[in-house]
Parts: C-alpha cells; structure tokens; sequence
C-alpha cells in the first residue's frame, strides 16, 4: 500500500510539474511577439504576386526598421517595376499596440495617412492588408492552445486567436508557433464567416548574430487562389540607419 501511495504522490508531482511548465496561449503568443530583434535592419524585399493561373508580378523594395523601444518604424520604397516606383510605405508600430501607417503615390504627389478604415484594405495588390503589415498586439485577442504538431520536424504548439474586437477583419486565427524558436510556422486567417481565407507559412527563416530573420514567406488566398511570397535578400542587422530616415520627407525623396 505505501508503494501505491508513493506511486501515487510521484504521478501528482509529476503531473503538477509538466502543467506548470506548459504555457499559456497568451504566453506563447507574447514570446512570439518579444522575440529577440535586432535595433536596426536593412534589406531588399522582393513582392512576388501570382494568380491562380500562375502569372507572376514581381516588384522589387527596398526595406529598413528600426526599434525606437516605444515604437518599431519601417520604410519601404518600391523600386520596380516603373509604374510603382518610388511608392512608399511607412508603419509605426508602437509598444502599446496602437500603429500609424503612411503610403505615398509618386502619381498624385500625395502623402496618405491609412485610416483604420482601410486596415482591411490589400497593400499594392498583394495578398496582405495593411493591418497585416503591422505588428498585432497580443492583448488585442484572446488565446488558447487547441493543440501541439510536428511539421516537417518542427515541434510546434498550435494557438487559436480570438479578436476583442467584434468588428475585425477576422474572426480569428489560428498560429502554428515553433516552440523552441517562438516562430511563426504557418497562420490560418478565418473570415467573418469563419470560412478558412488566408494561409501564411514559412518558407526559410536565418540567423543573424544570433537574431532570427524570417527570409520567406507565403500568403495564399484560399478562396481565389492567388498568393504572395515575400523575400528578403542582403539583409543587414544592426547598422546606423539615422532617425530621420522615418519621415514624410524621407517617403517623398525615394531612392534617388
């Protein structure tokens, strides 16, 4: 009987220890969201949009972030083709999880403020929106592990996303997160239907001075068929980028 008893006792212990040390769904979306970042980084970024029919569009950016500790800002220039150059992009996203962005259209000589509004609009024809582009704060959902898979040798941890919000764009998300890197290996966006609408997944992520860049990745419409790869190339970490590179001026100026 006292070995049962023991027996017992090592099985609650033991049991009480794997669920402490089993995290949350807020948790694991929080590590994901302050995992390790470089202050500064500069790349190239190539927007490669195909059709269902398999007819790509390439345009060609070039990228730069920079971490202020209360706010992340980002600029993008388009480069090609012709009829998107100069068109720039900026985001703001704040620590708070509150965001300002900006595009400007080399067309119409015009700096517009994206309203939120518009966060459900798709940027230059891709398959990513606005709100998308941003940095989605972890308090702006509810979160629950509904469960745990192995793709493609990566132990991952699956986190369904709840909005706050009755009036977001989604009614929710579903995260495959890689436990040991807090990565995201591939999303699911569910529409307002709650109709599968769009996939994110990983292509290829790499490690610069021990910061995880992730260098690919795939959205694909699930209901049209048409999909976005954006890669980053020449990607440089923690160089002097100045502050004002984060301007109307700067979105004005280009690349000249």
């Amino acid at each position: 009987m006292k070995t049962l008893t023991k027996l017992i006792t090592l099985i609650v212990i033991l049991g009480g220890t794997l669920s402490a040390q089993q995290p949350t769904g807020l948790e694991i979306i929080e590590k994901a969201y302050n995992r390790p970042a470089s202050k500064t980084t500069e790349a190239n970024l190539s927007m490669i949009l195909e059709n269902s029919k398999g007819v790509q569009r390439v345009r060609e950016i070039k990228q730069y972030t920079k971490d202020f500790s209360d706010v992340e800002k980002k600029l993008m220039i388009f480069l090609k083709p012709k009829d998107v150059k100069n068109t720039t992009f900026m985001n703001w996203s704040f620590d708070d999880g509150s965001e300002d962005q900006w595009i400007y259209l080399p067309a119409l000589k015009k700096i517009k403020r994206i309203s939120s509004d518009s966060d459900s609009d798709y940027f230059m024809g891709s398959d990513f929106t606005y709100d998308d582009l941003g940095d989605r704060h972890p308090s702006e959902d509810t979160h629950k592990i509904i469960g745990e898979e192995t793709i493609d040798g990566q132990a991952c941890y699956i986190v369904e996303s709840i909005p706050l919000d009755d009036e977001y764009m989604y009614s929710k998300t579903v995260t495959w997160i890689i436990k040991d890197k807090w990565i995201g290996y591939k999303k699911e966006f569910y529409d307002e239907d709650e109709e599968l609408l769009k996939r994110l997944s990983l292509v290829k992520y790499e490690t610069f001075d021990d910061v995880i860049v992730l260098t690919e990745v795939r959205m694909v419409n699930q209901q049209n068929g048409h999909s976005t790869i954006m890669r980053l190339s020449d990607v440089e970490i923690n160089k002097t980028i100045a502050d004002n590179m984060f301007t109307e001026r700067m979105m004005k100026r280009g690349m000249r």
